[in-house]
């Protein structure tokens, strides 16, 4: 007799067979027995409750009714063919009706019988009936998986439906492997940690998600199963950390000298703000430890993290070694050359860029100096890690926006040198602290949480389509004033799915708002050429056009002190994420700024929630919470990274307690047991060993 296991193939399960499994596999990623056993539910089902037939509404979803079969005929003929029951409780009787499955239903539906019915009621001339309900004998079997007061629903698709694989086959199939091979589940948390937090055992969890007996046996097992998901994701991070820790060795920055000196007392032209000097204290002392540095900044749009950066980058030459920055595109690596080159006024480093668009000649007189140690610092974009850049003794990587970036790209910068480079990460997306702690849970963090001196909080406002006329007469008195606007579009061309005001009608509007030769218009979009783009941005920076009409190509990299209005037009359709950053383009001189959120009249809650929590909060990290439990953490990074968002079970936006739980759990566990040899711990070492660890070394071993 054949003995499955929980690594046994699906098919092998009954009532699969080989196409079942093929789609089990496509549409669900089920492989194994096991798979199966931990794709879990997404809802359930109160199944404690019995409706009467005369409390029966059509606004009810589903409802359980108990009662006697009082009739059964079928009526039609070829496909209009169908059985009708009738079901009889004490307050009166309804229709049940089957389309399909009519050999099963005559076979197995009897009259006179007591059934528990379970449907969703439909009314027809004041009459109720239910199509293809669930009917389950009277009194129901007591099994492990029977007796059900929450019913299990699970998520299917349309091909695994036509194979009669919906939410009722999926947990007939979750009954099937339960009763078979619950006594093969092993524990995989330590009993220490399960004591400490009053956990239910492994065994008991995977059988009370799929079948929970009641409601504190259902919130039991998904503490477990989501504080087991959290603890290993945690494990894994901050055991890579661990392991970089000890397998690379960094260059220490022992000199603070002349360049870092000089910028700071005699070239920076403002004080820096507390967050600023607790970042750049951080970063000292990470590169004095002789490991490799792995810091991530986060600061809001304007919080000043570029000054930290290149305060980094003179430390590093200092200590006479080179600093790169990487950006992830074009526009924001030049934005960084100027703003670096402007700061240091020709003085302390040699900086150069290499972009895709720098010329063959300039390619190779570049190369020639780097190699020779005659560059300090080189800004790029990925261009930066093709193996013909080498550098002389690269010491320092300053990485902007790193969810840009993929994991082997990073890496290669990595194997510049013999002794890996200092990594500093930057991003100007504010990460709730639960996404910080899952995507860079292997990063030391540091937060830039304070506006330079003197900046003004921006004002935003929420205006609706009939207050455009305001709109432009505010424009024009700010234009008046001697200052510029922005307006940003999320479309270039008219899209018959989505009735937007588009870029290209914008534009006509606004020649028509503000004629030449009073007004000059800079125009920019995604479609145009790189140098298009860049004549027109540099004519909007040099003040010869008052208004850039744009698409969110200026989300990033636009950095105009003048600039002081921001319009989003049709708000409702960005992302919180989004919004926050467009908004960050102002805001960046001395006089106050607005953000204008232009909307149309008829917007969907979320669309409200995110407009008005734009006009309450500037506090990139407030919005990114919200922004978090709207959109969910996959839509906030743009990518999936290296699986580490794939939960099943556990949600970062509402699971926090949990995350940090675990996070604490791991650090201390690590803290007392670095290597995992106790013998209480076999089972983290074991977990870990069957998974390659570090993406880091895997790549740069």
């Amino acid at each position: 007799m054949f003995a499955a296991t929980l690594d046994t193939t699906i098919e092998y399960l009954k009532g699969v067979g080989p196409k079942r499994a093929e789609l089990l596999q496509k549409e669900l990623r089920i492989f194994t027995y096991d798979d199966l056993l931990n794709y879990f539910p997404f809802r359930y089902i109160d199944r404690t409750r019995f409706y009467k037939i005369n409390e029966l509404d059509t606004d009810l979803p589903y409802v359980q009714i108990l009662g006697r079969i009082t009739g059964k005929e079928q009526i039609g003929e070829k496909h209009k063919k169908r059985i009708v029951a009738r079901l009889t409780d004490e307050t009166g009787s309804i229709e049940l009706v089957w389309f399909q499955s009519l050999k099963w239903v005559d076979e197995n539906v009897s009259r006179g019988k007591v059934y528990i019915v379970f449907g969703k009621p439909t009314a027809f001339n004041g009459s109720f009936s239910i199509s293809h309900p669930e009917l389950e004998s009277y009194p129901r079997p007591a099994t492990i998986t029977g007796n059900l007061r929450l019913q299990p629903v699970y998520n299917s698709t349309e091909k695994l439906k036509k194979f009669f694989l919906d939410s009722k086959g999926i947990q007939k199939l979750q009954t099937l492997v339960i009763e078979q091979l619950l006594p093969e589940v092993r524990e995989s948390m330590p009993a220490y940690i399960l004591d400490k937090y009053q956990m239910v055992t492994k065994k008991e969890a995977l059988l009370s998600i799929h079948f929970p007996r009641d409601v504190k046996a259902l919130k039991g097992a998904e503490r477990r199963l989501k504080f087991e998901e959290l603890f290993f994701i945690q494990l894994q991070l901050l055991h890579n950390k661990q392991i970089r820790e000890w397998k690379f060795k960094g260059h220490q920055f022992n000199a603070v000298g002349e360049a870092v000196n000089t910028f700071y007392k005699e070239i920076l032209p403002f004080e820096l703000t507390g967050a600023q000097k607790r970042v750049v204290k951080e970063i000292r002392m990470d590169t004095q430890r002789g490991i490799q540095m792995n810091r991530l900044v986060q600061g809001d749009v304007g919080s000043g993290k570029t000054v930290v950066a290149l305060m980094s980058m003179l430390l590093a030459i200092d200590n006479g070694y080179q600093a790169c920055m990487m950006a992830p595109t074009e526009i924001l690596a030049r934005q960084h050359y100027e703003s670096i080159t402007s700061l240091l006024d020709g003085r302390l480093a040699k900086v150069a860029i290499l972009t895709g668009s720098t010329t063959k000649k300039q390619r190779t007189k570049l190369h020639e100096e780097l190699e020779a140690g005659e560059i300090d610092i080189l800004v790029g974009t990925h261009a930066l890690i093709e193996d013909k850049v080498v550098f002389k003794n690269l010491a320092l990587v300053v990485i902007d926006e790193q969810h840009r970036f993929g994991v082997e790209q990073r890496a290669k910068l990595w194997r510049k040198n013999a002794v890996p480079p200092h990594i500093l990460v930057m991003t100007a997306t504010p990460i709730p602290r639960t996404l910080a702690m899952t995507l860079y849970g292997d990063l030391d963090v540091s937060v830039i949480d304070e506006l330079p001196v003197g900046r003004k909080p921006i004002e935003t406002r929420h205006l609706y389509e009939g207050q455009r006329l305001r709109m432009f007469g505010f424009m024009k008195n700010e234009i008046a004033k001697g200052r510029q606007v922005y307006v940003v579009y999320p479309l270039i061309k008219e899209s018959e799915k989505l009735d937007l005001l588009h870029l290209e009608a914008g534009v006509e509007q606004m020649s028509y708002q503000f004629p030449r030769p009073d007004y000059q218009i800079s125009i920019v979009h995604g479609k145009m050429s790189n140098a298009d783009k860049q004549f027109e941005m540099q004519r909007f920076i040099e003040g010869k056009s008052q208004i850039m009409v744009a698409t969110t190509v200026i989300e990033v990299g636009v950095n105009v002190p003048n600039a002081s209005i921001m319009i989003i037009e049709n708000a409702e359709r960005f992302g919180l994420s989004q919004l926050h950053q467009l908004r960050g383009r102002v805001g960046r001189g001395a006089e106050q700024s607005y953000c204008i959120l232009m909307s149309g009249n008829k917007l969907s809650a979320d669309g409200r929630l995110r407009l008005d929590t734009m006009v309450k909060t500037n506090n990139g990290f407030e919005i990114s919470e919200i922004d978090l439990q709207l959109r969910g953490p996959g839509d906030i990074t743009g990518t999936q990274q290296s699986g580490v968002l794939e939960l099943k079970l556990a949600d970062l936006a509402t699971d926090q307690l949990i995350l940090q739980e675990a996070r604490n759990t791991v650090i201390n566990i690590l803290e007392g047991d670095p290597k995992l040899e106790l013998p209480e711990n076999s089972l983290l070492k074991t977990y870990l060993n069957k998974r390659s660890i570090g993406i880091a070394f895997d790549k740069i071993s």
